[in-house]
């Protein structure tokens, strides 16, 4: 379990349509070494490959509340998502605390109705341009750490 930043020394950023975005001092993303533009169809584009390298919940559950601390996030924990800023399938670190955040609910989410956010398929449209050689590795990861809602804009996705 990664060490995570001092309770209430995160703040959350939001964008002018209120989406939440992480504190780029506690979170500013980290890469995995292990994922290089040269072997991308050998890690990330490998089928599976984010569920081997996924960090057991016997881990995130811990770290996701210590996270959770962290930022002052006081809200249901079942609506929130411990999100790795760059993603696991875009090369992202699986269990780097500078790549960790409680990412909150979107927007009008209705509290109880569990985990929902905009990011989730921005993450998906990525790994298909970067395996598919649209978009290089860590053009993709640098766009999505800065702010994940222009990343697709960013990398001429949208």
């Amino acid at each position: 379990m990664q060490q995570q930043p001092p309770a209430g020394s995160c703040h959350y950023r939001k964008t002018a349509s209120g989406e939440p975005l992480p504190d780029p001092k506690c979170t500013p993303g980290a890469t995995s070494p292990a994922v290089t533009q040269a072997n991308l169809k050998s890690t990330i584009c490998q089928p599976g490959y984010t569920k081997g390298i996924r960090p057991p919940a016997s881990i995130t559950g811990k770290e996701k509340q210590l996270n959770a601390a962290s930022y002052g996030f006081t809200g249901s924990l079942r609506d929130a998502e411990e999100d790795h800023l760059v993603p696991l399938e875009d090369g992202g670190d699986p269990n780097d605390a500078r790549n960790l955040w409680v990412q909150p609910p979107d927007p009008g989410h209705k509290p109880g109705s569990g985990i929902n956010n905009k990011k989730d398929p921005i993450e998906s449209k990525i790994h298909t341009a970067v395996c598919s050689g649209k978009v290089q590795l860590n053009a993709a990861q640098k766009a999505i750490a800065t702010d994940w809602t222009t990343t697709e804009k960013t990398l001429g996705l949208s």
